[in-house]
């Protein structure tokens, strides 16, 4: 389910997680582009200019941050995977306070 803002705070294992999925450059740049549009793998893979095992690999881990999703539909030579961002900002909270 998109959420606009995903707010985490402390050292949960969704924060720790969120974290290291935004940690790398090329998954921050997946997140960006996908936070205008849907794309397929191979359309992300050419936006990047990097192979579409790379990025395929790079998207599992932000689906498993629950920061994007993916579907597949049918394509000209089978299926694609086409992929979405479910979140718009991410603040995080060193302390738990409100």
């Amino acid at each position: 389910m998109p959420r606009d803002v995903i707010v985490l705070k402390g050292n949960d294992k969704e924060t720790v997680m969120v974290a290291k999925a935004i940690a790398s450059d090329t998954r921050w740049r997946i997140l960006k582009l996908l936070s205008d549009k849907e794309y397929d793998i191979s359309r992300l893979a050419d936006a990047m200019q990097q192979t579409e095992a790379n990025v395929s690999a790079q998207v599992k881990h932000l689906e498993r941050a629950g920061l994007i999703e993916c579907h597949y539909e049918p394509g000209d030579h089978g299926v694609r995977k086409v992929c979405k961002a479910l979140v718009k900002e991410i603040v995080i909270k060193v302390t738990g306070e409100e």
